[in-house]
């Protein structure tokens, strides 16, 4: 299947369930891989054409079960419960091809004027109103873990036995055993007073007047130390600053729990001490949930609403933004996944990524890591862009200034760079 299939939900995947006779056929349909660039002159005409025009060029007057079959795999699709192909099932696989037909018409197209590293440069240049959305691996640099590869948080929580790692961060089950939560929560605690480079690119962004909002899905609260004002940042799944007791909400700052973190033991709220040494004493049968007194970080456990801030800015944001770039997210989890979907697609969509994302059509995609993918554009714009971090000039080299970092092209069909440093090599 194509490597850039843009098209990666729930519903339409590689991992093909369906019965062996549709399975031989996808797998005969596809011995000959259909080529990336047939599939977007697929979706292209059909978006341009519309659905009569396309059916009428793409499919036979008389068109077979295997006809119908052959035009969703030319679309990007291989759906996991594609039905059999025979004519017992035409109305069925016309339905998964009437789906497919909807799912591509609302993908966003790619803007022709933004193709090249010069015009993301110039992009940059001329946005004021520049949305950033960052994930986990503006961090990794730092030694936070991100959480799903093969060296994230969730591969090494995987000798704790839960049925899924996410549990971890699980409402109900803190409420039942905090201790299974604090007994990992050191891993991702992040370390005091240091950003990354990336960290800075963003500053340096807001200090020109250029950032519009920073929606970040990081707990780990380094944008506060880069400088990153709190009304330019919305945390979208909260973070370390605070802790709220889970009891009576007596709220601290989160260094304040620090210590007990790292040495994975479970913070209590000095003001509900006494009240749960009083229960205990008072009745030794008494049911008393592990969780009374315990503070928990400000950070979004799944089964609690996203911060209010999120959705009080989302909207606005969304009309306003000039520019989106995306940084170090794989971009899976909702609703922050659905920003990239929402913006007007006359917006510019940039990606700043070590692998590119094959379910969403950014206009240019810079591959590497996101230190080194900062200080390249930084260099590249001009001295009033240095970036305000010690090791900055390490990064870019300094003789001449930018000799370390180089850029090819990977692809040019979808518009990708890849930028690395020498030194690494």
């Amino acid at each position: 299947s194509d490597s850039h299939n843009s098209d990666s939900d729930s519903d339409s995947n590689s991992d093909t369930d369906s019965n062996s006779d549709s399975a031989d056929l996808i797998q005969k349909l596809n011995q000959n891989e259909i080529e990336p660039s047939v599939i977007v002159e697929t979706r292209r005409y059909l978006k341009q054409n519309g659905n009569m025009k396309f059916l009428e060029k793409y499919l036979p007057t008389a068109a077979s079960s295997e006809d119908i079959v052959r035009l969703i795999l030319q679309l990007g699709f291989i759906p996991r419960d594609m039905p059999a192909p025979n004519n017992a099932n035409i109305m069925d696989l016309i339905r998964v091809l009437n789906h497919a037909m909807i799912k591509v018409k609302s993908i966003r197209e790619r803007l022709d004027n933004v193709r090249t590293i010069d015009d993301v440069l110039d992009q940059i240049q001329g946005a004021s109103k520049i949305l950033v959305i960052t994930g986990a691996g503006i961090s990794t640099s730092l030694g936070i873990p991100d959480f799903r590869s093969s060296k994230g948080f969730y591969s090494m929580v995987q000798h704790l036995g839960l049925s899924d790692p996410q549990e971890v961060f699980d409402l109900e089950i803190f409420h039942a055993d905090p201790s299974l939560f604090y007994s990992i929560a050191y891993m991702i605690l992040p370390p005091e007073e240091i950003f990354s480079p990336l960290h800075s690119f963003i500053k340096v962004l807001q200090s020109k007047g250029k950032l519009l909002r920073n929606y970040t899905q990081n707990i780990d609260n380094l944008e506060s130390y880069a400088g990153i004002k709190p009304d330019k940042l919305i945390q979208c799944h909260g973070s370390f600053a605070s802790a709220t007791c889970v009891t009576c909400k007596y709220q601290v700052k989160g260094e304040t729990i620090f210590p007990q973190i790292r040495a994975k033991e479970i913070p209590y709220c000095p003001k509900c001490i006494k009240a749960r040494k009083a229960l205990l004493k008072k009745d030794d049968d008494a049911y008393i949930p592990e969780s009374f007194g315990v503070f928990k970080p400000d950070i979004t456990f799944f089964g609690e609403p996203l911060p209010k801030a999120f959705h009080d800015s989302i909207g606005y944001d969304l009309g306003e933004c000039d520019l989106l770039i995306s940084v170090g997210t794989s971009l899976k989890v909702a609703p922050v996944a659905d920003i990239v979907d929402k913006v007007p697609e006359n917006v510019p969509q940039i990606l700043i990524n070590k692998d590119p994302i094959d379910h969403c059509n950014f206009d240019v995609s810079l591959l590497g890591y996101c230190d080194d993918v900062a200080s390249f554009l930084a260099n590249r714009l001009g001295e009033d862009w240095n970036l305000p971090h010690k090791d900055y000039d390490s990064i870019r080299g300094e003789d001449p200034y930018g000799s370390n970092l180089e850029i090819d092209q990977v692809d040019p069909e979808f518009r990708e760079y890849q930028i690395y440093n020498k030194t690494n090599e």
